[in-house]
């Protein structure tokens, strides 16, 4: 059956999940995972958690998801290790450098892929399973014939979220509140710009980035039937009442196996989201329908919290199945053991019965007194008895002897042996480029590729697949001539479901046909899948290499090189040992999330990616809106990342190249830009910024 893996914010929310019959919690350190608007937990608020837990059957995984500086992972294999010693059953991780670090840190614990692992497919939940984690957390957005096909053949276990606030683009791919508010929702910071209203000369969608909240409560059959292991509810910045309640209505779902009734979705709806819950993603079902924002009513929401939080702190979840085994015999002590899931036994004599004058204790009485385990966490899973006739027993003597037991067997179980910790070498090799950069350029349309930029000399042109193999007839003389500096690569997707694997796949074929042999991945899921169809490949900045343990490991698949998150401070990128060669957007309107929902037909009512002004905040920003491949969107920057005055600072970070990233510009301005770059004008866009690169995120 389905496990559910709930959220815990505070000490108080694991009590608030485990109460109300999470299989999971999971719990953050104060610092390094994703969500640090959470109160979060300390070492010794661990410590008592697991064994709360512990106790209860209930597993614990610490998260570590958050994507990692260089400066970081030392900490971050401290955290395993304190983990680890606290009792913790395993972690949550989604930087590959992280992945490595607690892997020698704390060997022991089970590793879950977060969701900004960026896991959409089968291959890649193959190559996380193959780096060592035991689940892989898939996209939210991802529909279910995709979860099937991936659940049928994972090497690890599956975890959907199934309920709970989720983002319009994919994780670990969101960079909006990084740019429009210092704060990363790859670092955990997320100050959720998809909230707010933009303006799309329609009011289709008055909120088209804001989703409802998700709700898979009746499709917990569907999931259980394709072999899912659990599902995850999202919500570790919101009260302990939120997990008690929707916890407890989860697991009477799992626990009855049929569709959940109505009035429990409607009091969620109530307390939680006004405006009702979304499945679109799972069903196919997309449209505005799924978009809006604004919480539950505040007095409904006050009563269903006053009542979760008096039941969840005032009683015990009997949930941990015990069995027992007693015997009353004339002229001996009462003698009773038990034996719980664990194996674990106890053990303990009582009173000698004396004669029945009035009430005599039978077999069935004395079950009844066993089966009564109210106050603990124990659930009475059988009595075998031997009881001689004409004896009794008081109550309060059975009850004595039962709650002896029972502390005995509990006390087993909050010992434990602290899993095994190591040492964490980290990986220092350096490939750092001495001297100027050289420049790439990537651009979404075979048409800004005009003879004059060609001629400017870009060390690598990256075209997407769609585009080269649409264009591989005209490029044919310029890739097969040996004169040539400029080599050409396709631009993968980001996101490519399994559905989608033989239309890209033909779509590589013909470009290899046509003599392009690299390809830029931005998704651990298509390294693989790239290079055994030919390719050499290059890393994108999809894959989040934000330290060089993560460059270390793409360099051991066999990547020729990266790109560097541009969510890093120069002074970061100069100091980050690079164990490849590494090249940064130094120009563009920067891709700021990759969204399932056709952001234009949502805002429109049809499909026109070419002629869609974009969405515009309430400062008057707009944000123009591109098509990706399988009609997804791709929300860019308001301003463009300019660079070029700040050569020198590039040329110092020891770099293989600087990208200008061409979206929305014309040949002609893609040949302006370059120039500029080449010190051969003085170019300047209107309305530019240096990114981030300067101030840094939180």
């Amino acid at each position: 059956m389905l496990e559910i893996f709930s959220p815990a914010g505070s000490a108080e929310g694991v009590i608030a999940a485990v109460q109300n019959g999470a299989d999971a919690v999971y719990f953050g350190f104060e610092r390094n995972n994703a969500r640090l608007g959470a109160r979060n937990l300390n070492e010794n608020e661990i410590y008592k958690a697991a064994e709360y837990c512990r106790v209860r059957g209930v597993r614990t995984y610490v998260t570590l998801n958050s994507f990692a500086f260089d400066g970081e992972l030392n900490d971050i294999a401290e955290f395993a290790r304190i983990a680890a010693r606290c009792g913790a059953d395993g972690l949550v991780v989604s930087d590959l450098g992280v992945l490595r670090a607690v892997r020698q840190a704390a060997p022991a614990l089970e590793i879950i892929a977060g969701e900004a692992m960026g896991i959409h497919s089968l291959e890649g939940a193959k190559v996380a399973a193959a780096m060592g984690a035991a689940f892989v957390t898939l996209s939210a957005l991802l529909p279910f014939k995709e979860v099937k096909r991936i659940c049928t053949s994972s090497p690890a276990g599956v975890l959907i979220p199934a309920h709970g606030p989720a983002c319009v683009s994919y994780a670990g791919q969101c960079h909006m509140s990084a740019f429009t508010d210092r704060k990363s929702d790859c670092r955990g910071a997320c100050a959720q710009p998809c909230r707010r209203k933009y303006g799309s000369g329609s009011h289709l969608a008055e909120y088209p980035l804001g989703l409802k909240d998700t709700c898979l409560i009746n499709h917990l059959g569907e999931l259980n039937d394709a072999g899912a292991k659990g599902i995850v509810i999202e919500g570790r910045e919101r009260r302990p009442e939120y997990s008690a309640v929707v916890t407890g209505i989860y697991s009477k779902a799992l626990r009855n196996g049929r569709r959940q009734a109505e009035d429990d979705i409607r009091a969620m709806s109530r307390a939680f989201s006004g405006q009702g819950f979304n499945d679109g993603y799972f069903t196919g079902k997309k449209g505005p329908q799924m978009f809006g924002v604004g919480g539950g009513s505040e007095t409904e929401s006050r009563v269903v919290f006053n009542t979760a939080r008096r039941n969840y702190l005032n009683g015990e979840l009997q949930r941990v199945p015990v069995r027992f085994f007693c015997s009353v015999k004339e002229g001996e002590t009462m003698k009773l053991a038990a034996m719980d899931d664990r194996g674990f036994t106890a053990s303990a004599e009582g009173l000698v019965p004396e004669k029945a004058f009035n009430r005599e204790l039978t077999a069935a009485a004395l079950r009844t007194q066993l089966h009564n385990t109210g106050g603990t966490p124990f659930l009475c899973a059988g009595v075998r008895s031997s009881v001689d006739h004409g004896l009794t027993l008081p109550v309060s003597a059975i009850g004595e002897v039962k709650r002896r037991v029972l502390v005995d067997i509990l006390r087993q179980r909050e010992a434990f042996t602290p899993g095994e910790t190591g040492g964490f070498t980290h990986r220092s090799e350096d490939v750092k480029r001495e001297g100027p950069p050289v420049i790439t350029v990537s651009v979404l349309k075979a048409s800004q590729l005009s003879r004059e930029l060609l001629k400017l000399g870009p060390e690598i042109v990256y075209l997407p697949l769609e585009e080269a193999a649409d264009a591989a007839g005209a490029l044919a003389p310029y890739i097969a001539s040996k004169k040539k500096k400029t080599q050409i690569a396709v631009t993968l997707p980001r996101v490519i479901h399994d559905s989608e694997r033989t239309k890209v796949r033909e779509l590589m074929k013909k470009a290899r046909a046509a003599g392009i042999d690299q390809a830029l991945a931005g998704n651990i899921g298509q390294i693989l899948f790239a290079r055994s169809l030919g390719f050499r490949v290059r890393g994108d900045y999809g894959l989040n290499a934000f330290n060089s343990e993560t460059l270390c490991i793409l360099r051991d698949m066999g990547l020729e090189s990266a790109t560097i998150p541009f969510e890093l401070k120069l002074s970061g990128i100069r100091d980050m040992a690079k164990p490849l060669d590494t090249e940064l957007i130094a120009y563009g309107r920067l891709p700021l999330m990759v969204t399932e929902s056709c952001i234009v037909h949502d805002c429109m009512g049809v499909c026109t990616c070419d002629n869609f002004s974009g969405l515009a905040d309430g400062t008057g920003a707009k944000y123009p809106v591109v098509r990706e491949f399988g009609c997804r969107n791709v929300l860019l920057g308001s301003r463009k990342l300019f660079m070029a005055d700040r050569r020198g600072d590039l040329d110092a970070l020891g770099l293989w190249a600087i990208r200008l990233s061409f979206t929305t510009e014309s040949a002609r301005e893609c040949v302006s830009v370059m120039s500029a770059y080449l010190g051969e004008s003085d170019y300047r866009p209107s309305g530019f910024m240096h990114g981030v690169y300067y101030r840094g995120v939180q």
